[in-house]
């Protein structure tokens, strides 16, 4: 059964002794997807997220003619143990110009990102389209750096859609900015050493390098010739729990959050620390990642104001974050002010309102959080969680240790059980 088109979380009356499961991470799965399929072996992925996002990548590998096995995860139900029978650097051929193969992205932009240099590595006609957010998303330096390496592509306004012209692995090199995202970079070097490419990333930079750096780290440690590979837990996912346990307790418990990843990773993985400080300035080019947006919820709480800086980013991933958050959070009451790329959010006293999540998986995590401390907040289309973290209401629905045993009701008043909660 879906999630109604509108809830309402009730804050909780009392503190939950609670340590939270998360899911695995999304960026590292939807990384070790493509690098299992690159390997020449069968591949065990332990712990990976199963979304929206994670399962558009694997439908996209199964189409092009991949195994994938998909097991449930006895620990985690947001997880699967996925299994994938790579095919040593090969891709099945693809289709021609007048039929290509049809690989559907919706507006997962890891799974556009890491598929387009992926088809390039197979021979003949690949197209990559999405739904119409996703086809506004910038691609332009990914498409230009393919075509460096050799390939031909064929966009419109050099967004998606897009028809790749797979070549199979050709030696080039080719640059490719951070400037409007990592994902560009970090789809190419996934697919470098199959493809015979040398990258030179440039415009390195606080914010995108750290994503970049995971996926060098992957690389680097994946096995080539098939085995197990465990996946941590997601950092941006864990931080709504971390934040609503300061909201709720007024400081977060150090173990709110069970399996805390310590690889360095994530840069979300900061997101204890900089909640436990919570300096006057919150950088997403230094500071943290997709988190950023969790504090900025928990800013109105805070005893002094905070300025968020280097949100430029946030303008061109799901929906406009910036314009999204500061729309928001001035609609339950809080003073925030925006100027170019920044938000200054004051010290307030925050009201229910209803809230426009604007299909982002994000914006209904964040101000759910809002809601476990702020009567008579309600959020608009909540399945939108689907995208990263399906089980997410159910976390907060199921009794402690477990989860926070808030209740979330309906229109109508009536308390949703577990099994109304997941987002699909």
């Amino acid at each position: 059964m879906a999630l109604p088109n509108l809830i309402e979380i009730v804050p909780l009356e009392h503190p939950a002794q609670a340590r939270i499961t998360v899911p695995g991470s999304k960026s590292i799965t939807n990384r070790a997807l493509i690098l299992a399929a690159l390997a020449d072996g069968e591949t065990t992925l332990r712990g990976a997220l199963w979304s929206e996002d994670t399962q558009i990548m694997v439908e996209g590998l199964q189409t092009l003619g991949f195994m994938v096995n998909v097991e449930a995860d006895p620990g985690e139900s947001g997880n699967r143990t996925l299994t994938v029978y790579g095919k040593g650097g090969g891709l099945p051929n693809g289709g021609t110009s007048e039929n290509p193969v049809e690989l559907f992205v919706g507006n997962a932009g890891t799974a556009a990102r890491f598929l387009a240099p992926f088809v390039c590595l197979g021979r003949g006609c690949f197209r990559l389209h999405g739904v119409p957010r996703m086809h506004e998303r910038p691609q332009g330096a990914l498409f230009q750096a393919l075509r460096e390496l050799g390939y031909a592509l064929e966009a419109e306004g050099e967004t998606l859609p897009v028809t790749i012209h797979g070549a199979g692995p050709r030696q080039g090199r080719c640059r490719v900015s951070l400037k409007e995202s990592s994902q560009f970079a970090s789809g190419l070097l996934l697919c470098a050493r199959a493809g015979g490419w040398e990258i030179q990333v440039e415009d390195e930079n606080a914010e995108e390098s750290s994503y970049v750096g995971m996926t060098r780290q992957l690389v680097a440690g994946f096995p080539e010739h098939g085995g197990r590979f465990q996946i941590e837990p997601d950092a941006s996912g864990g931080s709504y729990f971390w934040a609503a346990a300061q909201l709720i307790h007024g400081t977060a418990p150090r173990d709110a959050v069970a399996d805390w990843p310590t690889s360095g990773w994530q840069i979300d993985a900061r997101f204890q620390e900089v909640l436990r400080v919570f300096p006057p300035e919150i950088s997403r080019a230094r500071d943290l990642g997709d988190s950023i947006m969790t504090a900025m919820v928990a800013a109105p709480f805070q005893p002094r104001s905070t300025l968020f800086t280097d949100l430029g980013r946030l303008r061109v991933q799901e929906c406009e974050r910036v314009a999204a958050m500061r729309t928001e959070l001035t609609r339950c009451g809080a003073k925030v002010t925006e100027s170019g790329d920044t938000l200054l959010i004051e010290p307030s006293r925050l009201h229910g309102a209803e809230i426009e999540t604007y299909n982002d998986h994000r914006m209904a995590m964040c101000f759910a959080v809002a809601a476990l401390r702020v009567p008579g907040i309600r959020l608009r289309q909540p399945g939108c969680v689907k995208k990263t973290f399906p089980t997410f209401f159910q976390k907060l629905a199921e009794a402690p240790p477990r989860g926070l045993g808030a209740k979330i009701t309906d229109l109508r008043g009536r308390v949703l059980n577990l099994s109304e909660l997941i987002a699909e």
